[in-house]
């Protein structure tokens, strides 16, 4: 058995456990152990991601090689995930670690701090029925989720039941749905090979005989939790979990009021229905069995203590089971087999059914509600009332006279004849009359047949029930892939089940195909859109990462299929995830041609600004500088900025002939040239300036040499 997902039970952290502290996925760190068992452990962590405490639920290592059950633990996410309930513990997601060169498959959960229903059990039970029905209720509502989902939980107890502290609510919750299977035609048999997959203290008859199992298993389990809330004690003990299993299958769950005598009389049939040896006489599924316990609910709420009427619906009709021989193991004559029931019995016997003497086959295991005293001594010859057996009623012989050998000779004073014997054999006839008349009325004189109302509306099949004589009640609606919406897919009882004159008969109406719309996801985390999916009974595929200039890294873009679409439960979406804005390196552009840099940058979608400026170094059209510098990061829409070169800046000659050459010289280097002096050809020595070159008009760069020519 695996343990529960998380038990708050004491379940301390392994000293020098390898994976406390180990960061999981490169997300979830290990904080510390909380629970281990036979296949997996259970550890409290930290959702690095979200900033949330997990409970992650790890396979031993070494099974994660073992492809069948690296198959079954995923199938337990998957599974677990598709239950939306607030009583069922969650499943956020699965993953398979090898950061450290093993497989590590594990689970994340929700985390419920707080403890089990296993130690309400220990400091509260024995417990009054008020408190052990308010307790089991939000079980039953769990796994009556999980049944309309296909779902089998497969290991009930009280182990895997979570009550959270005050301070978070104080919710019961089911964890452990790691046994759980989707019910199918290949899945009904045991998943381990032949090796029986629960708890033996909790394990139903028929996963004992031939290892199949249904919704009807976690019923009989469920039954078993509610005795062991009200009795403080498990039904059946012994020495070995063989022995254990061994009185499941061949002895019935005892009345809990023989132990606690304050159980009213329609709890102990609300335990015996659930508890029924014979799985046809239980509860179809948890639904079923939610709707009888809101029954029993209302009952306590009125404070009845004792309600015959719904004691004798709850109880299972069971039929005694004929001995091998035909007849009863004391030669008695067998008659017509019974249905058990216990007010009649107590009309006959006129004891209270939960008082009377009467004793079921010698056997203290196998006992019922009615195994309280000893027989009475005055009546040492009552009928033996077993309700899985057949009843037998062995006659008083009537006194007889024995006849002379021969005529006496002698004559002699008549004998006067016994009354005694005449007087039993009438009170037997009319006993044996009363419990056949009593049997006949309470079996079936009382009962009448559910008429078949399968295919019609609500209303149609209400008026059938109504023409019968029969009340309708509306139960929870469920989805059916070939039956129209607000059509009848089943009732309880069937059709052609015995229904008591007057009684109730639920109606489950259909739902129509179970469909689901993929809900809108853009702009939610992935780990946001995962709970969408699961919330909706859908499946979360892949995701695949792509640029986005307008939705932030890490939210989602779209969905394949996108939102809107209609999907069978199960159906993977895969997500479409934003990276963020795509980056672009910045690269060395100095010296490069503007208009060049320019159409590269327009291409991506950059934004390109531009100042000018004279260089003697540059030529013109190329630039000089750039800001963000190379190596830099940009975005689309980003800005780059270039100072880009006018070439060496020019300066016009002034004219300077005539000039003295002080003056000439004064005006040219003003003007930022050099300035370099020369005799002309026909050179008189007066110190006046004849011509110059580069000659007045011309532009040269500034910082240019001017050569004055002097005459």
């Amino acid at each position: 058995m695996e343990p529960p997902e998380h038990a708050r039970a004491s379940a301390p952290g392994a000293a020098g456990d390898p994976l406390v502290g180990r960061l999981l996925d490169g997300r979830y760190r290990i904080a510390s152990r909380v629970a281990r068992g036979g296949m997996a452990s259970v550890y409290e962590a930290t959702d690095t991601r979200l900033d949330r405490t997990v409970a992650v639920k790890v396979m031993h290592p070494g099974l994660g090689d073992d492809q069948e059950f690296a198959e079954r633990f995923v199938r337990e996410a998957r599974a677990a995930a598709r239950l939306n309930h607030p009583n069922v513990v969650g499943v956020y997601d699965q993953g398979d670690d090898t950061s450290d060169g093993t497989d590590t498959v594990f689970l994340v959960m929700e985390y419920v701090p707080g403890h089990t229903l296993r130690d309400v059990v220990r400091k509260e039970a024995p417990m009054a029925p008020t408190r052990a029905v308010a307790l089991i209720e939000p079980v039953v509502s769990a796994l009556a989720a999980a049944h309309r989902a296909g779902l089998i939980h497969r290991d009930v107890k009280p182990e895997n039941v979570l009550i959270a502290d005050e301070a978070h609510g104080g919710r019961v919750k089911v964890a452990d749905f790691g046994l759980a299977k989707a019910v199918s035609a290949d899945t009904q048999h045991t998943a381990t090979g032949g090796v029986l997959i629960g708890t033996v203290s909790y394990l139903a008859p028929e996963l004992v005989v031939d290892g199949r199992a249904d919704a009807r298993a976690d019923v009989y389990a469920t039954g078993v939790v509610l005795y062991e809330l009200l009795t403080g004690r498990k039904p059946h003990e012994g020495e070995s979990p063989i022995q254990v299993a061994y009185r499941h299958v061949h002895h019935d769950v005892p009345m809990p009021s023989l132990v606690e005598p304050g159980v009213p009389d329609y709890v102990d049939a609300l335990v015996a229905r659930a508890t029924s040896r014979d799985r046809d006489q239980r509860p179809a599924d948890a639904t079923v069995l939610l709707h009888h316990l809101h029954r029993v609910e209302l009952a306590l709420r009125e404070g009845l203590a004792s309600d015959p009427e719904l004691a004798a619906d709850l109880l299972p009709r069971r039929a005694p089971a004929d001995d091998a021989d035909g007849g009863d193991a004391d030669g008695g004559e067998r008659t017509t087999p019974q249905p058990f029931d216990a007010e009649a019995l107590a009309l006959l016997t006129e004891v209270d059914p939960r008082d009377s003497g009467l004793v079921a086959d010698g056997n203290p295991d196998r006992t019922t509600a009615l195994e309280r005293h000893a027989v009475p001594e005055e009546r040492a010859d009552p009928p033996v009332i077993e309700p899985m057996r057949t009843t037998t009623v062995a006659a008083a012989p009537a006194p007889t006279r024995t006849a002379p050998a021969r005529p006496a000779p002698v004559a002699t004073t008549p004998r006067r004849r016994s009354r005694r014997g005449p007087v039993l054999l009438v009170l037997a006839v009319l006993l044996l009359a009363g419990v056949g008349a009593g049997a006949y009325w309470f079996g079936w004189e009382r009962y009448t047949t559910t008429p078949a109302v399968l295919g019609l509306d609500e209303v149609a099949a209400r008026g059938e029930l109504e023409d019968a004589g029969l009340e309708a009640e509306a139960g929870e609606p469920a989805y059916s892939e070939n039956v129209e919406a607000g059509l009848v897919i089943a009732t309880d009882p069937g059709p052609g089940g015995k229904v008591v004159d007057g009684g109730t008969v639920v109606l489950t109406l259909s739902l129509g195909p179970e469909r689901y719309d993929v809900p809108p996801l853009q702009g939610q985390t992935e780990d946001q859109a995962q709970d969408a999916l699961a919330a909706t009974n859908l499946a979360f595929g892949e995701s695949k990462a792509r640029w986005s200039e307008t939705v932030p890294e890490g939210q989602v873009i779209r969905s394949s299929p996108k939102a809107g679409t209609v999907l069978k439960p199960g159906a993977t979406v895969d997500l479409v995830l934003s990276r963020g804005r795509k980056p672009f390196e910045v690269k060395d552009w100095t010296g490069r041609s503007i208009d060049t840099v320019r159409a590269t940058l327009t291409e991506r979608d950059l934004e390109v600004s531009v100042a000018e400026e004279y260089s003697d170094t540059v030529s013109a059209g190329d630039i000089i500088a750039q800001d963000p510098p190379a190596g830099s990061t940009l975005y689309r829409g980003d800005t780059v900025s270039f100072t880009v070169s006018l070439g060496p800046e020019l300066v016009e000659v002034p004219r300077v002939r005539a000039m003295g050459v002080e003056a000439a010289t004064e005006l040219l280097e003003g003007l930022g040239f050099q300035v370099r002096t020369e005799q002309a050809d026909n050179y008189l020595g007066l110190g006046f300036v004849y011509s110059s070159d580069p000659d007045q008009g011309d532009e040269v760069a500034k910082g240019s040499t001017i050569t004055l020519y002097l005459i």
